[in-house]
């Protein structure tokens, strides 16, 4: 690795990591101005879109495409580079494909340490490397705020690929990480943001192989990051066209955010993010105010939220996932109850 004159990273820019995407309501409206007729060999797009695109190359073997970039949300560039890396692959993952090849993205401002540019991206092309891929290029102009991230492209089975729609009645819903990054890394110890961190630098390669083990595949995948829980959670829901039903008794949270979040500790997507589920999310009055919280916090880096069916939780369990609901009768919608 190269050294690095010590540099705070977050002092460079005003928000940062996930936290930074525009709220989902205007995206959703945007997105669907974009949208055209399809092209048949376009699997996955804009109608509705997911987290990459897919389009078929041939009778048996599909390409998946994404981007991902955002400020910094971390102070050492390595972890930045890294942590930005794992969460753009975590989007091929979620698709059910495999990385192969990735392109920086990449606007930095002209005073920023050439050594901290050089560790960014260094650190990102270890984690492409770990993700079974290559750097093979990118793209890369001045900017008041360093801002980096990657385009990757993946491989998958036009047949094999996992969406956010596909979640049945009676399904058991299946995290691979702790939420709270956001509000551990606003207001965490600096013990319990270097645990955080070293989370989020890990890819989701292990959860998504864990998954294609399932037996007959898992019926519904995304990765929770920007929209919090609650609004990934929602865009499976309405998808599927069923109700997520997260017991906040099972979630799993970074070690320091729930006393973080008791503190009164909110990123900056918080309102966004809760704006943006108003009438969708139905709350327990008996949950706490800083669980909840956690749950509308943005996450980068986080985990795969797969639905499957019950007999396949014990061996996603024993992967590293955790259960954190279920999947329900009724009208789309998202419920967190307390158990």
């Amino acid at each position: 690795m190269v050294d690095v004159a010590p540099i705070r990273l977050t002092e460079w820019t005003s928000c940062g990591g996930c936290a930074a995407k525009w709220g989902a309501s205007p995206l959703t409206a945007l997105v669907r101005q974009l949208v055209t007729d399809a092209d048949p060999q376009l699997l996955v797009g804009l109608a509705p879109f997911d987290d990459a695109a897919v389009y078929q190359l041939s009778e048996d073997l599909a390409l998946v495409s994404t981007t991902d970039f955002f400020p910094p949300l971390v102070d050492d560039p390595a972890d930045f580079g890294a942590i930005a890396a794992a969460n753009a692959c975590s989007d091929i993952y979620a698709m059910g494909g495999r990385v192969i090849v990735a392109l920086n993205v990449a606007a930095f401002p002209e005073r920023l340490p050439v050594e901290a540019i050089a560790a960014i991206l260094g650190a990102a092309a270890e984690v492409v490397a770990e993700a079974g891929g290559s750097i093979a290029g990118g793209h890369t102009i001045r900017s008041d705020e360093p801002i980096f991230g990657l385009a990757v492209q993946g491989l998958v089975h036009p047949g094999k690929v996992w969406t956010k729609a596909g979640a049945r009645p009676g399904d058991v819903l299946m995290l691979s990480k702790p939420l709270g990054s956001g509000i551990v890394l606003a207001g965490g110890s600096a013990q319990d943001r270097s645990a955080a961190i070293a989370t989020m630098r890990m890819l989701n390669r292990a959860a998504a192989e864990t998954l294609a083990r399932v037996a007959g595949g898992p019926h519904a995948v995304t990765d929770v990051t920007g929209f919090g829980l609650l609004g990934h959670g929602w865009e499976m829901a309405e998808r599927s066209g069923a109700c997520l039903r997260f017991a906040s008794e099972r979630l799993q949270f970074y070690a320091g955010a729930r006393e973080a979040a008791d503190a009164g500790t909110r990123t900056g997507g918080d309102a966004r993010n809760r704006a943006y589920l108003e009438g969708r999310v139905t709350v327990a009055p008996d949950v706490a105010p800083a669980v909840e919280a956690l749950c509308y916090d943005p996450q980068t880096s986080g985990g795969l939220l797969a639905s499957v069916a019950p007999d396949q939780e014990a061996a996603l369990a024993a992967a590293g996932f955790h259960r954190v609901g279920e999947v329900v009768v009724g009208v789309p919608a998202v419920v967190l109850a307390s158990r």
